[in-house]
């Protein structure tokens, strides 16, 4: 399977300026565990995952003053969506993290993360 057919599609999309509570709050609300980040000024694409609240949090953060922009990761490893699952869990692995942002040139089609891996490893368990 690739990662087109495996990734989820309906990103949520924050700001740098958003606070780390908005930004958890629009997680939760979305049941996601990851949000894409996208700077208007031209800084590129990033990721903010529920792990980089937890940490900015537990470092006595306040959520209410802490940015998103300072807080997530500019350093994006992308998916292309003609990967293989197993190349993008591959990647995972290697890089140490649950989710990565699937591109079509510039273009953010959605992110694949640990979750949807299993959801559909475990579908062709069943089904075999």
């Amino acid at each position: 399977m690739l990662v087109r057919d495996a990734m989820t599609k309906v990103v949520l999309t924050v700001g740098p300026d958003h606070t780390l509570r908005q930004t958890a709050r629009l997680m939760s609300a979305r049941r996601v565990g990851s949000a894409i980040v996208v700077d208007p000024d031209g800084a590129g694409t990033g990721i903010i995952t529920e792990r980089d609240i937890l940490y900015a949090i537990g470092a006595g953060l306040d959520p209410d003053v802490a940015r998103t922009g300072d807080h997530l990761t500019w350093d994006v490893v992308y998916a292309a969506p003609t990967w293989t699952i197993e190349e993008a869990a591959a990647a995972m692995v290697r890089g140490g993290f649950r989710h990565l942002v699937v591109l079509d040139g510039s273009e953010v089609l959605g992110v694949i993360s640990v979750r949807d891996i299993l959801r559909v490893w475990s579908r062709e368990r069943v089904a075999a």
